[in-house]
């Protein structure tokens, strides 16, 4: 970094550097934090970070910053004896010979073991250890360093004498501090209270050490407070002042003033290099009385100051021995802030279009200057613009940021609404630009941010880029505003000024027309008086343009207690110099009456999903970190049209971000949620990769057009999908459909799905059967687990899309049976279930279902006649041959028939038609790997291996049983080119060991993990999940898509889960049942968290059932975010390189031909094969 650089906060608390030489602002190399105020010097800034907390950046240079650490050890003895150490107790100083310290410090009097001797803060290191210095006035020591004298203390000699009674020697280790580029925090624990402003300077007093600086310091308390760093600082020092102070300067001399609260500016007198911290204050009076001063900086002779209606003043006649200076002058301009750097050149910041401003004509003459000019440099690693800002939302970073504003708001506690009405819009910066910063002003107020302006468009506008509807959804362009005049403006320019935010230009003036300045310090920048810079050249080329949609929603607010909150959101795309886009999305909300916001850049969404709600409109909103957190983005509109706009701006600006386009590729990895909404990810190739592999939970996911249960892909771009009421449907290449879509191949498409409740009843001996229970009983009308109250009058479709299309029936098709009157009988709840009563059933219920459908476009074509189940296309690897053979595809129809389609390819992927498979019993799943080899699993849980299936014999000859895992009924399988998993109905992932090409149906089973919803095993051997629950820091996830690490040839079961996409559940819920009292557990799973949620009991007693959520009759109501992911298939994805063909020999299958491996056996997990039993 040069030795001379502007410093510089944005609007959105990113850290920036303007060398002297250069044209660009940097972004500091440590952007993790967001910042509000900084103040530098040449090697080093201070800055206070949205957290308050103090940090301090210092340059790295080829000259490391060491501080010697020395210690002396000390001995005494008689001249006839020998040497011994000092005394261990503290020394005397009165006796004749004032013995020391063993190990102390260079007097004597403070102890001083080498051991105590501890690194000040975390960003100190070591150099070495501890070594003796052999140097006794610049001339080697003898005898290990040591130097002798009569007593303690005297003068040291390096030659011992006949009447030497003590000796010493100096030990000494180096530090060195190592926190270079980078932003170090002070230590909280020195900090008396949070920090409200602070300024650096006197490093140039009379006589100061070299590298000596004072940092002086507001509290948000108002008190005056001043360090001297080494680099990070020591204690700080309490100045008692006449008034509260709110900001302060101090120049690098021994100039410092601060402003009041009442609008007077205090001195600072008597600073020298003997009492750096002044003697006395002294009070200047504002230059009105009607406008005090809110803000001050100061340089080595001058003194520049903002009052409360933003004029800027001059104060004349300041120097050293008059630090109050004579009288005020008023400048030309109107500004938020200024800055004195060295050699007394000043900035600013402008007051309505926040574009910074660079004094010309200061001299030492003209201390004055004479014109205010434009700094125009471009931003040129401004990652919001690159398509990469990974960085800007790190853990570490604070409010405004979409990581840890969430947090900070919880520390807040609730919020209040945001007003509806927005604040005007600001006026053109090409204006001011041009003419200075002193046209015109708008209304500001002392808070975080205010809320985004939305003025109409006007005439000569450049036209809305045609591929995206902005205009369909209230687009407004920002056109120039007149100027205002000024009023209501703050009391004081506080650490939350940060004004408005400009959303555009009629006519871009430049490259950087979207940068807004928050804060500038040119501590450490030496412009000389005739220096030329490059700041103020324009960069030709194609002009940046911002695009806006506002509106209002609701959001879920991060804090407890969760509720949805009143918020104003905008959406800004920026169309850069290259022609790419991105996007920013801010939502604003209000705090203890405070205006805050977060803002997401869409560049990192991952996920834009319709949540299930029976109430709301809403949506969520996923990144890498929320996603980790298990806590989105969750917003709601107020009609399903407003939502659909919304989610279809989003989604297509998500995809303009990150420039995906046009339908999905053949490799794609297809998913659906619960919801039955389909979505499609891109692979990279890092996301199989042995090593350096890309976490899932940074995979981006758009949307598809359409509504299906299950959907299964192949390498040759053919797609199938299973609606709810099991029609078949064909991918037909388009993309979109209800969303921003292709023009063709989009159809409409309906789906029909049931909606099932349960009637439960208790047995007394006075009544019989009736619907009075116990009160710690289940509710009499609930879902299945009973935890969720659902009567006939209060359930409604899962959503406001669907509609009834029947009334309420009995179901007589519930596992276990029922009698005549659909009846069910257990002992208690729960319980298993029978179609029949006994003497020992003394409760019982009856499922109730009722049918819903939807009616949605997407690109999806019916496949009639039969309905469907299950279907598996085959995995293909990519050194497949595929010449001249269709694409083979099995099917289990709703009914249990296994069927073979026939005819499918890439140009008819719909197939012609079904080749019937005889079986002895209903299948339920069916799977075919990237051999052709054929695995099912029947209704009663038992698996099947299909034999001699190949391209020339398409649906094989006969069917092979396979044993279950003891005492487990299977219900779904998966095949890739060599693993075959299976999952239970208890959630249990199980692997089959032994599988050879000579011995195709393996020899046993082994687990893998439990808490397992769906498989899919790709061609690659890759194997994904659908998890059950997934435990973040913030909330609990259901539906998560999981991916498992380290499947190699010679370990094919991998060795962990790295966790991806689900749709989060909301916080506890607080059941309100008269006299009875909850309590909850929660069973954790060491692989995938949650096991089974939290258990919500009355009495002690806990409820297992499938809700982790208590009883609908709460005292807080909370969000249920229903749904997560159901489904997901890999088995196109084959974007790894495949193993070679010497690792396929030197593995074999993991076994000898012919000969089954041994599998590595689980405690009452394997079950060994008896044979293949043909069917």
């Amino acid at each position: 970094m040069p030795n001379s650089v502007l410093w510089a906060v944005d609007l959105f608390g990113k850290v920036y550097t303007l060398s002297t030489a250069g044209q660009y602002w940097e972004l500091c190399k440590d952007n993790r934090l967001e910042f509000k105020r900084v103040s530098a010097a040449m090697q080093c800034c201070w800055g206070i970070a949205c957290d308050n907390q103090v940090y301090v950046y210092v340059c790295a240079s080829d000259v490391p910053i060491r501080r010697r650490e020395e210690a002396y050890e000390n001995q005494v003895g008689p001249p006839s004896g020998g040497w011994c150490p000092g005394k261990p107790s503290p020394p005397n100083p009165h006796p004749a010979r004032s013995d020391r310290w063993q190990w102390s410090d260079v007097s004597g009097l403070q102890q001083r073991p080498l051991d105590g001797v501890a690194l000040p803060s975390p960003h100190w290191e070591w150099e070495s250890d501890w070594y003796v210095d052999e140097n006794f006035g610049g001339e080697p020591t003898e005898k290990g360093g040591w130097t002798y004298a009569i007593d303690f203390p005297a003068t040291y000699t390096r030659d011992k004498k006949w009447n030497s009674c003590v000796r010493r020697r100096r030990w000494i280790r180096y530090r060195r501090y190592k926190s270079r580029d980078t932003w170090a925090k002070d230590d909280p624990k020195q900090l008396p209270d949070p920090f409200n402003d602070l300024s650096v300077g006197g490093w140039e007093i009379t006589d100061e050490p070299v590298g000596r600086l004072s940092v002086w310091a507001v509290s948000l308390q108002g008190k005056v407070r001043s360090a001297h760093p080494n680099p990070e600082g020591s204690s700080w020092s309490l100045m008692d002042t006449p008034g509260e102070a709110v900001q302060i300067s101090c120049g690098p001399h021994d100039l410092l003033w601060v402003t009041l609260w009442e609008g007077q500016a205090l001195v600072r007198e008597g600073i020298n290099r003997n009492n750096p911290k002044g003697s006395s204050w002294s009070i200047v009076e504002p230059p009105t009385s009607e406008n005090g001063i809110m803000h001050v900086s100061v340089g080595v002779g001058v003194v520049w100051a903002i009052t409360k209606d933003r004029k800027v003043w001059f104060r004349r006649g300041v120097n050293s021995h008059n630090p109050c200076g004579t009288s005020w002058i008023e400048m030309v301009g109107d500004m938020m802030m200024v800055n004195v750097g060295l050699n007394d050149q000043v900035w600013g910041i402008g007051c309505e279009d926040r574009a910074m401003y660079f004094r010309q004509g200061v001299t030492q003459s003209e201390l004055s200057g004479k014109t205010w000019k434009a700094i125009v440099a471009s931003r040129e690693s401004d990652r919001s613009h690159s398509g990469s800002s990974s960085s800007l939302l790190s853990g570490e970073s604070c409010a405004p940021s979409d990581t840890d504003a969430s947090l900070e708001a919880e520390r807040l506690g609730p919020d209040q609404p945001v007003p509806a009405e927005s604040v005007d819009g600001p006026r053109n910066p090409r204006d001011s630009l041009a003419t200075g910063p002193g046209i015109g002003r708008t209304t500001e107020h002392a808070v975080e941010v205010t809320s985004l302006a939305t003025p109409a468009p006007g005439p000569g506008l450049a036209s809305t880029p045609a591929e995206l509807p902005w205009t369909n959804i209230d687009l407004k362009e920002p056109k120039r505003a007149p100027s205002h005049s000024a009023a209501g403006f703050p009391e004081t320019a506080g650490l939350s000024s940060l004004g408005l935010l400009p959303l555009g230009l009629e006519e871009p003036y430049g490259a950087d027309d979207h940068s807004l300045w928050a804060w500038v310090s040119g501590g450490g920048c030496a412009v000389e008086a005739h220096s030329v810079l490059k700041w103020f050249t324009i960069q030709s080329g194609k002009h940046r343009s911002v695009w806006v949609k506002t509106g209002a929603l609701q959001w879920w607010c991060d804090w407890k207690p969760h509720k949805w909150v009143d918020v104003r959101v905008a959406l800004e795309q920026f169309t850069g110099l290259d022609g790419a886009r991105d996007s920013i999305l801010f939502i604003y909300y209000v705090v203890h009456e405070e205006k805050k916001y977060l803002h997401v850049f869409l560049n990192e969404v991952t996920l834009l999903v319709p949540v299930l709600n029976e109430t709301k409109h809403s949506f969520a909103l996923y990144t890498p970190e929320r996603t980790r957190q298990r806590w989105p983005v969750h917003l709601a509109a107020a009609t399903e049209q407003d939502m659909n706009d919304w989610l279809a701006l989003l989604n297509l600006s998500c995809c303009e971000s990150r420039r995906v386009h046009g339908r999905p590729s053949p490799q794609a990895i297809w998913s659906v949620t619960c919801k039955g909404d389909i979505f499609v990810s891109e692979p990279s190739p890092d996301l199989e990769a042995s090593e350096h592999m890309l976490p899932c939970d940074q995979m981006f996911w758009r949307q598809m057009g359409g509504h299906l249960r299950v959907v299964e892909a192949s390498g040759r771009g053919v797609v199938w999908g299973i609606g709810y009421d099991h029609t078949a449907w064909v991918y037909t290449g388009g993309y979109g459909g209800g969303l921003a879509s292709s023009t063709s191949n989009i159809y409409t498409q309906s789906d029909v799905k049931c909606v099932y409740i349960y009637e439960n009843q208790r047995w007394n001996p006075v009544t019989g059967y009736s619907s009075r229970g116990l009160p710690t009983d289940r509710y009499m009308w609930s879902d299945a687990s009973g935890l969720q109250e659902c009567t006939k009058a209060g359930t409604k479709p899962p959503s406001l899309q669907w509609t009834w299309v029947s009334d309420w029936s009995v179901d007589f098709s519930v596992p276990g049976g029922t009698d005549q009157e659909g009846w069910q009988y257990a002992s208690d709840f729960p319980a298993s279930y029978h179609g029949y009563k006994t003497m020992k059933d003394f409760v019982r219920r009856r499922c109730w279902a009722r049918k819903c459908k939807l009616v949605t476009t997407g690109p999806w074509l019916e496949v009639a006649p039969i309905t469907l189940g299950d279907v598996s296309i085959i995995p293909e690897s990519p050194d497949a041959n595929r010449s001249g053979h269709s694409i083979a595809l099995w099917a289990v129809s709703d009914k249990g028939d296994v069927l073979c389609r026939l005819g499918v390819s890439e140009l008819n992927p719909a197939g012609s038609s079904w080749l019937h498979v005889g079986t002895d019993q209903p299948f339920t799943s069916i799977s075919i790997g990237a051999c052709h080899q054929v695995w099912a699993v029947a209704r009663d849980g038992s698996a099947f291996y299909r034999g001699s299936v190949s391209p020339t014999q398409p649906a094989g000859d006969c069917w092979y049983h396979i044993p279950s895992p003891p005492k487990q009924r299977l219900k779904q399988v998966s095949v890739g080119q060599t693993s075959v998993y299976a999952l239970d109905e208890n959630g249990n992932l199980w692997y089959r060991q032994g599988v050879t090409p000579s011995y195709p149906q393996g020899s046993s089973w082994e687990h893998v993990s439990n808490n397992v919803c769906r498989v899919s095993v790709g061609p690659l051997d890759q194997v994904w999940v659908i998890a059950n629950k997934v435990q973040g820091s913030h909330g609990l996830s259901r539906g998560t898509v999981c991916h498992r690490t380290g499947v190699q040839p010679r370990e094919p079961k991998g060795q962990g889960w790295d966790y991806g996409i689900g749709v989060s559940g909301a916080c506890e819920r607080r059941p309100s049942r008269p006299g009875v009292a909850w309590s909850c557990c929660v069973l954790w799973d060491p692989v995938l968290g949650c096991t089974g949620g939290p258990r919500w009991s009355p009495s002690g007693v806990w409820k297992h059932g499938l809700s982790p959520w208590p009883p609908a009759a709460t005292a807080d109501k909370a969000l249920s975010f229903q749904g997560g992911w159901d489904h997901i298939t890999v088995r196109a994805n084959a974007t790894r390189a495949f193993r070679s063909r010497s690792q396929e020999t030197a593995t074999d299958w993991s076994g000898e031909p012919g000969l089954p491996s041994t599998p590595s056996r689980v405690a009452g997990a394997s079950q060994e094969a008896h044979g293949p039993v043909c069917c």
